[in-house]
């Protein structure tokens, strides 16, 4: 007989397999899901930690008709090869093939694209909300991890459904993880939850006990009543769920099939908004997850007998490494920096920091809001906070940057990781907007390093200014390879580089966008046209003395940013020439207004038409068209 997993089409097809089977199917689908990730890279342990419970939920609900919907979408990788994505499911993050995460247009049974936490119950509600108000009739389920659940919106999301009572089940999924260990009261009492047959002994036999005990009188009653509400203070701290109004069930072994099943079949039936607390362990199942979940939460590819990743192509420094050493130098000449994060110590490589400066480090869990007004409560007692968030979740405390810390012109750094294209996590991760929505803030100064070294210098020429807030902006990955030099630069506000003269065009490229910059400046050089690049390291505030002058001496200007063109750089490029009276050809390089999938930023860059090579022909074409002058030598 083959596998159980090779019967699995589609969710129907799993409900026809008895229980003993399904404990089967989770472990042929923990060693085909690693087998895979180990070669396409991915996000496993969670995966591997929710398995059990993507295979109950998807036993007991009848998806797409049933809604699922899974906070983050880490562990929804079973979810995905139950659901008729199997077959393609060694395309996960790579280009062109599936998303990384649960997304609406790849299949009926995501009933919610998500991939940023604290989101799914608020989302389960909406459809709860509109299946009341329709008359339709189908399950709704969140599945959030207690990671999600140190997010505020979370806890918006949990006062309404406690308050509305439509019918919902909201998984807990409890592994005492996020993607940094989670940090919080709220982690802490999820902890505390007594996890021992002795407990659950006890809490029966209190129970039973309360309820066998006669009503004489009303002062028996209220005195049972009052032993039974402290006791179950005393040793349920469920006490919290229940208060903000829904039925709970738990703590769950969420590795053991039977007991998840009874436990959801009891959720399904009861009326009004349950809570089904289920501990699980992240990487179940393949000993080196389990180990060090921490490094193989997202994984790149890496060899499945071991857990050992493949070896890299020798290569420098990350950006994100080199801001994290920059920042840790930076502290020891001042006593007054101190960084910030939320929940993402690994992913902005401040764990070093942390162990140098463990009083001066503060993870605030996936709280982007609180972590941005933190920081300005921080500045406005003459600190030096940095917080070092990735683009693509400081979309989330946007208010906070502009109330809290721009209005009141407070010296916050916001250092913004992944910048630009961030590769395989695809369009929830790629901060495709923060040139435009942090340029858009009144006081705010936006640079972005051409390369490693420039890094450095900016992140010190952050922290000198302290008369409001600045963002470094810097991509994933490693950089051009600049040398690393010793010491720090400080470099004069709005102040751009000039790289290479010329007459007939010049280049302006901010960031990421230089050395390709540098790479079409090369090709056109040899088509005998006259290229000058200028390094736009300030997108706000520009230097404008050295744009205008630049404006008037060459035929025609382009601009290059690895940002929606709408309200970006170049944009801003514009809006100068235009208040000057300036008038110039310009051609404007960046990305389009939709949100891009995933891939490789190099494959990304190509398919965008912002390689090298695909810049150098349509600027050849433009010159020719519109700037004769330029486009004789091509």
């Amino acid at each position: 007989m083959g596998r159980y997993l090779d019967m699995i089409d589609e969710p129907a097809d799993l409900r026809k397999l008895s229980r003993d089977q399904l404990v089967v199917l989770a472990q042929e689908t923990r060693e085909e899901l690693i087998q895979v990730v180990s070669r396409t890279g991915g996000h496993l342990g969670a995966s591997l930690g929710a398995m059990e419970i993507t295979i109950a939920l998807h036993y007991l609900y009848e998806s797409p008709r049933d809604k699922i919907v899974w906070d983050v979408g880490h562990q929804a990788y079973a979810h995905k090869m139950f659901t008729g994505r199997r077959g393609r499911f060694d395309t996960i993050r790579q280009h062109g093939g599936l998303s990384g995460f649960p997304k609406r247009d790849e299949s009926p049974h995501d009933a919610f694209g998500v991939a940023h936490a604290s989101t799914a119950i608020s989302a389960a509600m909406g459809m709860a909300a509109a299946r009341d108000r329709t008359g339709a009739d189908y399950g709704v389920v969140a599945v959030v991890g207690d990671g999600g659940l140190t997010g505020g919106m979370a806890f918006e999301a949990l006062n309404h459904c406690g308050d509305l009572q439509t019918d919902v089940t909201i998984v807990i999924n409890d592994n005492k993880m996020s993607i940094s260990p989670n940090v919080g009261g709220f982690g802490r009492y999820l902890t505390r939850l007594t996890r021992t047959p002795a407990y659950r002994k006890l809490e029966a036999e209190v129970w039973e006990g309360l309820g066998q005990l006669p009503s004489v009188g009303t002062k028996a009653q209220k005195a049972a009543h009052k032993l039974k509400e402290s006791l179950k203070v005393l040793i349920q701290p469920s006490v919290f769920f229940e208060e903000l109004g829904f039925k709970y069930i738990g703590p769950i072994d969420g590795h053991d099939l039977n007991e998840l099943l009874d436990a959801l079949q009891a959720a399904k039936d009861t009326p009004g908004p349950v809570v089904v607390h289920c501990l699980t362990e992240k990487g179940k199942g393949y000993h080196p997850a389990e180990q060090d979940f921490l490094r193989l939460h997202g994984v790149g590819k890496f060899d499945p007998a071991t857990g050992k990743a493949e070896p890299k192509a020798p290569g420098g420094p990350t950006y994100t490494k080199v801001f994290a050493d920059a920042l840790a130098e930076l502290a020891r000449e001042d006593e007054r920096v101190v960084a910030v994060t939320a929940a993402m110590l690994e992913g902005t490589g401040l764990v070093s920091f942390q162990k140098e400066f463990p009083e001066r480090t503060y993870d605030v869990g996936i709280a982007e809001q609180h972590a941005v007004c933190f920081a300005a409560g921080m500045a406005t007692q003459g600190l030096r906070p940095v917080a070092a968030i990735y683009s693509t979740f400081l979309q989330r405390g946007f208010d906070q940057v502009v109330h809290d810390v721009a209005l009141q012109k407070l010296p916050v750094v916001f250092a913004l990781d992944r910048g630009g294209l961030a590769g395989a996590d695809g369009a929830t991760h790629h901060g495709w907007g923060d040139f435009s929505w942090m340029r858009s803030v009144p006081g705010m100064v936006c640079m972005a390093p051409k390369d490693e070294a420039e890094l450095r210098d900016l992140l010190a020429t952050a922290l000198a200014y302290e008369d409001g807030p600045s963002m470094v902006r810097y991509p994933r990955g490693t950089g051009p390879g600049a040398e690393l030099r010793p010491g720090f630069r400080r470099i004069p506000l709005g102040s751009w580089e000039r790289l290479r003269e010329g007459d007939d065009v010049a280049l302006l490229a901010a960031g990421a966008m230089v050395a390709i910059a540098e790479d079409v400046a090369a090709g056109l050089a040899r088509d005998g046209i006259s290229v000058e690049v200028i390094n736009a390291r300030f997108v706000k505030p520009m230097d404008e003395a050295l744009l205008l002058s630049t404006a008037r001496r060459v035929g025609g200007l382009v601009t290059l940013e690895d940002n929606v063109l709408d309200g970006g750089f170049g944009a801003g490029v514009l809006e100068i020439l235009s208040d000057r009276g300036v008038h110039v050809p310009v051609k404007r390089f960046g990305l389009p207004d939709r949100f891009v999938n995933h891939g490789t930023r190099e494959e990304l860059f190509e398919e965008l038409g912002l390689d090298a090579p695909a810049i150098a022909a349509a600027v050849r074409l433009w010159l020719r068209s519109s700037l004769p002058r330029a486009g004789q030598g091509a």
